[in-house]
């Protein structure tokens, strides 16, 4: 079972991720976190498997939150989604250390087939 570090300064986006993985027999939501900062805190304390991140939040967007990760944990994957996902945004995402980057208008289709594939090139 792998689990997973929400991130997001929404509630009911939080809660919105937490079912999408709740619902699959292969994922455990170890942890929420409303901020980078947050998240950054909780999974140097949890070491989830991977961490879903917003890219807009208070105190420590998206982005710095993966720079601050790499640097902490070089092999956790880390998606990140957002509704204002384009060209600039997702090089920016991948040049911070983003594993994979998920537009918010596709999230529920394409999150967990995301986080799986992620995981097991990474256990392969």
């Amino acid at each position: 079972m792998w689990t997973v570090l929400v991130v997001d300064n929404n509630p009911a986006v939080r809660k919105l991720i937490c079912e999408i993985f709740t619902r699959e027999a292969d994922f455990r939501v170890c942890a929420e976190a409303e901020n980078g900062r947050d998240a950054l805190l909780k999974a140097q304390e949890l070491e989830p498997d991977l961490i879903i991140t917003d890219l807009s939040m208070p105190h420590m967007n998206g982005l710095e939150e993966i720079r601050a990760l790499r640097k902490l944990m070089l092999t956790i994957p880390v998606i990140l989604y957002s509704a204002h996902i384009d060209s600039f945004v997702e090089k920016e995402a991948f040049a911070a250390g983003a594993s994979a980057v998920v537009p918010k208008t596709d999230v529920v289709a394409t999150l967990i087939p995301t986080a799986r594939t992620l995981l097991e090139r990474l256990a392969a």
